[in-house]
Formats: structure tokens, C-alpha cells, sequence
């Protein structure tokens, strides 16, 4: 099955340490949405969000990756389904030009107020640096601001797959 990653996910290192069957299949585009960090997490900070506009001006950019079907129960917890996000079914635009129908989350808690912690925007930037997403992009990634997690012990776990 192939899942659409625009948050954390799309770093391969932490998405394998999920679902060790993930395997990218390549980058894509989903229109009429925008990028978000205004997921409430289970942790109390921001998450990613692809926030639905409807705007032909919007894109949310992100990778596919084809998982075993078996191992979605595990991603769905990981992600909180049911528990601030919901499943979308969505058509990709692959950098080949080729549409893919893939499932991705999105979010049903939502709060404007919380930052994400340093960590989680980590993930975000190095899955988007490793997959060659546009600079522009990268860039508006790199503007949301982020603060550090107050549990140390976390963010030294989140972090810890990178060194």
C-alpha cells in the first residue's frame, strides 16, 4: 500500500523505525493543501497537518512510500488514528508526472497556539533535506518556529537515530 508523508514520516530513518517495510517510492504533490504545524500531539506540542484549502495555490509536498499492508495497524498508532488525526485517501502528483492514489493523516485536533518542539522539526527538515525537496519549501519549513521539549530523555531518544 502506498502512504503519503509530509510531516516526520518523510524522514526514512524514523518512518522505518515504525514500519520497517517502508520503501520510498519517490516525491510527490498534493494539491489544495497546505502545510500546517497545528496538530495538537499527545506530548502537548504541534504536529503536521495537510490542511485541506481546496486552493489550486496550495501544495503540501511529500514522499511516498509503499508499506506492507500488515504492519498500518502499527502506523496508525504511531500516528494517533482516531486520536487527533483522521485517514484521507489522496491522488499524488509524482515528480514523473504520474498520479498515485495513496493514504495519508490528517488532522482533526488542531490548536494555532502550540510550536513544535526542536526535535519533531528536525525530523520534518532532515526527511525533507534527504529527499530533495525545494529549497523554497525547506525554507518555509525552516521559518516555523520550534521549541525545546522539557523532557530531555525524549528528545535525546528522538534525536538519538541521526548520530
Amino acid at each position: 500500500m502506498l502512504y503519503f508523508a509530509y510531516g516526520s514520516n518523510m524522514s526514512t530513518s524514523r518512518l522505518r523505525a515504525r514500519v520497517p517495510s517502508a520503501q520510498c517510492v519517490g516525491v510527490a504533490e498534493l494539491a489544495g493543501h497546505r502545510l500546517e504545524f497545528h496538530k495538537v500531539g499527545m506530548d502537548g506540542s504541534a504536529k503536521c497537518d495537510a490542511s485541506g484549502t481546496g486552493s489550486d495555490d496550495d501544495v503540501v509536498i511529500g514522499v511516498v512510500f509503499r508499506i506492507d499492508e500488515r504492519e498500518k495497524p502499527l502506523l496508525d498508532e504511531f500516528e494517533g488514528l482516531g486520536r487527533g488525526y483522521r485517514e484521507k485517501q489522496v491522488s499524488v502528483l509524482a515528480r514523473s508526472e504520474e498520479r498515485l492514489d495513496a493514504f495519508t493523516y490528517c488532522a482533526t485536533w488542531i490548536d494555532d497556539s502550540l510550536r513544535p518542539f526542536d526535535w519533531y522539526r528536525q525530523h520534518v527538515l532532515r526527511g525533507a533535506a534527504e529527499h530533495g525537496l525545494p529549497d523554497p519549501y525547506v525554507r518555509r519549513i525552516m521559518a516555523i518556529g520550534s521549541v525545546s521539549d522539557p523532557d530531555m530523555a525524549r528528545s535525546a531518544t528522538e534525536t538519538a537515530m541521526y548520530r
